[in-house]
């Protein structure tokens, strides 16, 4: 009995894995947050396992579903639209629920956005803090005050229509002049990173609407 959880490019098609394709061809069911995004994948590639829909809104529902085919013996996938699941996208209850079950769970290693963001950034990366995406409203600017002291790289995801408030924001918490980099469009055609202040990035990005997924890595409190 095992749950397969395998990453999905976040961009260029050659980054999926000989080892993803195969196990998503062995398959007898595959998880799928967007079923129409992930059927040109699986197109791509020549995979005709079935899909189900498995996203945010309906995951408590089908969580219980799932677990009892895997524990009937079928062998069950999941991916997301993008990237590595259950970061920042539907994968968490399922995973918990396969474990509270003696189900084993097996990700592959695969592609994730903020990996080459980090790297890229030239921040120090030997120590880091994920956040994901900041609260929209509620707490909000209370998280970005506690994160203010935080001393590792912190690494945000955010949509380009918020993209420059962040910034802003941030700026005014950490102060101007801490360093940032944002990076958007990761592995497709017009990646791209820019680095400076936050004061700088701020500035850039009111004057310049960006599109694509975005991450924010932002330096850590120096000592």
């Amino acid at each position: 009995m095992k749950l397969f959880v395998v990453p999905t490019p976040i961009g260029n098609l050659e980054d999926m894995t000989f080892r993803a394709i195969r196990v998503l061809k062995e398959a007898d069911l595959i998880l799928a947050e967007d079923t129409r995004t992930s059927g040109f994948l699986l197109k791509h590639f020549e995979i005709k396992t079935p899909m189900q829909s498995h996203h945010k809104f309906n995951e408590h529902k089908t969580v219980e579903n799932v677990v009892q085919r895997i524990m009937n013996g079928q062998k069950v996938a999941l991916i997301s639209d993008a990237g590595t699941p259950a970061i920042s996208d539907p994968g968490f209850l399922v995973v918990r629920q396969c474990i509270e079950n003696g189900i084993e769970v097996e990700c592959l290693p695969g592609a994730t956005a903020f990996v080459p963001a980090l790297v890229t950034s030239g921040l120090p990366n030997d120590r880091f803090t994920f956040e994901g995406f900041l609260p929209p409203k509620k707490g909000r600017q209370t998280k970005i005050r506690e994160l203010s002291t935080e001393k590792r790289t912190m690494i945000f995801y955010e949509s380009p229509f918020r993209l420059a408030k962040t910034l802003t924001q941030l700026a005014e918490f950490f102060g101007n002049e801490r360093k940032a980099s944002v990076s958007r469009e990761i592995s497709k055609l017009f990646e791209e990173t820019k680095r400076g202040t936050l004061q700088d990035l701020s500035l850039y990005y009111t004057e310049h609407n960006p599109k694509g997924e975005i991450v924010v890595i932002v330096a850590g409190l120096e000592e």
